[in-house]
């Protein structure tokens, strides 16, 4: 790699770091969004069944835009790759240098079945838990409680 590659690495690196991040809180935008349309479904407007095809709709439309997230993610990798191979880099260094989130994420990323244990303890965090659980409560509440 020669000295001009490496900054254009780097410029690469950021822009597609902060396009990564966008994604994840467009997500988050759809997220809330489904639980206000939700809201409204069910209680505005009392079409309960009718709400699952419109949150399945949006879940849809949520996986489809982390598609999108994990093609700059792998690109990412690649750039990561490329600024990892400088041959001014140290091979000891290499996790502890600059620009090389996504690679270190994915060489220490656990199996599936710890992953899926950590996401569901941070789903029973109060802070994640507390607007599901009083929407659930709420949803049961308009459907069966009439």
């Amino acid at each position: 790699m020669s000295d001009e590659q490496l900054p254009r690495l780097q410029s690469e690196w950021i822009t597609l770091q902060n396009q990564f991040d966008s994604y994840e809180k467009c997500s988050l935008a759809i997220k809330l969004f489904s639980i206000l349309i939700c809201c409204i479904l069910v209680f505005a407007l009392d079409a309960g069944l009718w709400s699952l095809l419109v949150i399945a709709i949006l879940w849809l439309q949520d996986a489809i835009w982390k598609t999108f997230q994990n093609r700059i993610g792998q690109r990412l990798e690649v750039v990561e790759q490329a600024i990892q191979d400088n041959p001014h880099h140290l091979p000891e260094h290499l996790l502890h240098m600059g620009m090389q989130f996504n690679l270190a994420w994915n060489q220490s990323r656990p199996r599936a079945i710890y992953l899926i244990s950590e996401y569901i303890k941070q789903s029973l965090k109060p802070t994640v838990a507390y607007p599901y659980v009083v929407l659930i409560f709420l949803v049961m509440g308009q459907l069966y409680g009439n």
